[in-house]
């Protein structure tokens, strides 16, 4: 895999552990996103005892979830275990006094790798992920996990960043040099062939385009860093940035202001797809011939 889209975990994982306290001040891409994939489950027919957030960040989507399906076990599970601190307190402020006193409702976490999950073979109903598979290696790996611990007919929901997000602010650093400032996103297309390839069924996925507007490039710079989306690609610059360095990139954003404001876009894409039933294994007999079973359909009347 090209250095441009591979990333260094241990980086993300110290970004988002130092983000955890600002995540919320600047996070609200995050929640307008969870939001909408939230509308989407208004279409799904699914009654899940257990759910998955995969990359639960603070709990947003997670308290969603609760509410959505009170009678579901939802498990919050990040990389980051400051994130899942930050959740935790969280529920614990809106409980009250008496929640706080007992820890009622404490919630189910797990602070773990999406591309290794700590869950046993067919053990969730349903797996929501929102913006967090842009910091895997390999799509495949972390479909192959989602497909391994979902029961049969268990769905995954999810949205990620493709290609086209932060362009604005790649092309400003692309003026000054050839190095890997911003984090690179993979297809629509690619994920969803990593889908069927990992055997999922009737995987749907669909784009928009998002575009946050800003005053400055210093404070589109400010809520990356407070959300902790570093760049954390393998072959990023590793040096300091000089003053004069700066001024040329923010000279090149400065380039795209239109009616006062500096764009930033997102390619938001979302997915969801499902776990199918095993195929039933064909009866072998002694001799190695194959039984071949059939459903007789009663004569018509």
């Amino acid at each position: 895999m090209s250095e441009a889209f591979y990333t260094d975990k241990d980086r993300v994982r110290a970004s988002f552990e130092r983000a955890a306290t600002s995540y919320d001040s600047a996070a609200v891409l995050q929640r307008e996103v969870s939001d909408r994939m939230a509308e989407r489950l208004d279409y799904i027919k699914l009654q899940p005892a257990v759910i998955l957030d995969a990359g639960s960040g603070t709990g947003y989507g997670a308290a969603m979830l609760r509410q959505r399906y009170p009678q579901a076990r939802v498990l919050e599970l990040d990389l980051a275990h400051g994130m899942l601190c930050a959740s935790r307190e969280k529920q614990r402020d809106s409980q009250g006094m008496l929640g706080r006193l007992f820890r009622r409702q404490a919630p189910w976490q797990l602070c773990a790798d999406v591309e290794r999950l700590p869950l046993a073979d067919n053990s969730v109903d349903m797996i929501w992920s929102n913006l967090a598979i842009q910091w895997v290696n390999v799509p495949d790996s972390v479909f192959a996990e989602f497909q391994r611990v979902l029961k049969p007919e268990g769905m995954v929901m999810f949205s990620t960043l493709g290609p086209d997000t932060l362009t604005e602010l790649r092309a400003a650093f692309g003026a000054v040099d050839g190095a890997t400032h911003v984090n690179q996103f993979i297809d629509m297309h690619d994920l969803g062939d990593a889908l069927m390839h990992c055997g999922f069924s009737e995987p749907v996925m669909d784009m928009e385009k998002i575009v946050m507007t800003y005053d400055s490039v210093r404070e589109v710079m400010h809520d990356l860093k407070a959300i902790g989306a570093h760049n954390a690609t393998a072959g990023r610059n590793r040096g300091l940035m000089g003053k004069h360095t700066w001024q040329r990139i923010c000279d090149a954003y400065e380039t795209r202001r239109r009616d006062g404001q500096l764009p930033a876009t997102y390619e938001v894409l979302y997915g969801h797809a499902w776990k199918a039933q095993p195929k039933k294994k064909p009866t072998i007999l002694a001799d190695g011939s194959q039984v071949i079973e059939f459903t007789r359909s009663p004569p018509k009347q």
